[in-house]
């Protein structure tokens, strides 16, 4: 049967990230469409007109094969997929036996996100765990509707390159660059119908090298569709959405604002009233001591503060070379440090030897009978 739609000459651009919230909040009562001319979303949002809803519904029925309805995340999937976290990222007991509890009980969905946004070394993990399951899902989907595509996050064109390859989407004749464009956009859409796709391995071989990341925020062109019927231009889908942090996977709230502000007027409150007494008691502690240090200065105390100073051995100075009898060599050395050592006498000042020269008490004790001084003393012959 022919295509009632224009049929793309590329294999179309869609945001992955986009397409992931839409999985997550597709239930019973949200449905969300993929357009497969163009590759926009259409969420028949209820709040809308019912005349606005009757005439997409009817758009939806008269060009069926256009729209691809995305299928509903039903309780024993989410369920699944939460499970499927806990037993094999989750590697604390406790926290592990928390959540488990979390998940059979009421309102599983809530509580668990409630739990892993209060745990942010929990909450890296779930939004890597969760980009990865969605994207082989989404994946596995778009197969099974034989839609041809590539994702936006993953290509590695210039933003001006991809504009122009959705501003001419429909034309047979286009540029070289346009059509180089193409080529590659072919060859990508091929990776995503390979076995890998569906079963990522990790990389074999020797490790790269560590290399310092540079975060670069993602350059995400703008919304170009030129085919959009009148009555869908109204539940067009298009949210600001360019990371996995961005999608809730949560079933009450639209976006992640809105969920952290439920979180923030909930038990968070505890831990900022906690916070805000700790820094209370901290600045208390440090007006008490501004105080001391103004009181000391008052009273004069800083002047009796000496800073310690590590015991040092004290220095010998050199001793003077002599012309004594061989075994008197080292008493005499040994009388001479001693007196570098300890502490002079009070009183009057010694008076200093000449060079080379003993009182008579000394040359008496240590058996001198006579000393050359050092000037005199008579130089080696060569």
């Amino acid at each position: 049967m022919p295509a009632t739609y224009p049929e793309p000459k590329n294999p179309l651009i869609l945001r992955y990230h986009r397409l992931m919230d839409a999985f997550a909040k597709s239930d019973d009562e949200r449905d969300f469409f993929l357009d497969r001319s163009e590759g926009f979303l259409l969420y028949a949002d209820l709040d809308k007109g019912q005349e606005e809803l009757d005439q997409l519904y009817k758009e939806l029925t008269d060009h069926a094969p256009r729209y691809c309805l995305l299928p509903k995340m039903t309780f024993y999937e989410i369920k699944k997929f939460m499970e499927g976290f806990v037993n094999e990222k989750v590697y604390d007991i406790d926290t592990k036996e928390k959540l488990l509890d979390l998940i059979g009980g009421r309102e599983a969905r809530e509580n668990f996100l409630e739990f892993i946004y209060d745990h942010l070394t929990e909450l890296e993990k779930w939004q890597q765990y969760y980009q990865e399951r969605f994207r082989i899902r989404i994946i596995e989907w778009l197969r099974q509707q034989n839609i041809h595509f590539v994702f936006e996050e993953d290509l590695d064109l210039t933003r001006n390159l991809v504009e122009k390859l959705k501003r001419n989407l429909f034309e047979a004749k286009v540029p070289k660059d346009i059509a180089q464009a193409r080529e590659q956009l072919v060859i990508k859409a091929k990776t995503y119908y390979s076995s890998e796709a569906l079963n990522p391995r990790p990389k074999r071989g020797r490790p790269p090298k560590q290399v310092a990341k540079v975060e670069i925020e993602p350059q995400f062109t703008v919304d170009i569709y030129t085919t959009v019927p009148v009555p869908a231009r109204l539940f067009l889908y298009i949210p600001d959405i360019t990371s996995a942090a961005s999608v809730t996977f949560s079933a009450k709230f639209e976006s992640e604002e809105q969920l952290l502000a439920s979180l923030r007027g909930s038990a968070r409150v505890k831990v900022d009233a906690k916070l805000e007494a700790l820094s209370q008691r901290l600045e208390s502690l440090r007006h008490l001591s501004d105080k001391l240090q103004s009181s000391e200065k008052g009273l004069g105390i800083e002047k009796f503060k000496s800073s310690f100073e590590p015991f040092t051995r004290h220095k010998l100075k050199e001793t003077k070379a002599i012309s004594i009898t061989p075994p008197l060599e080292k008493e005499v050395k040994v009388e001479l440090a001693i007196q570098e050592v300890l502490p002079k006498k009070r009183g009057r000042p010694r008076k200093i030897e000449a060079e080379g020269e003993f009182t008579p008490t000394k040359r008496k004790r240590f058996g001198i009978k006579k000393v050359t001084p050092i000037s005199q003393l008579k130089k080696p012959q060569k």
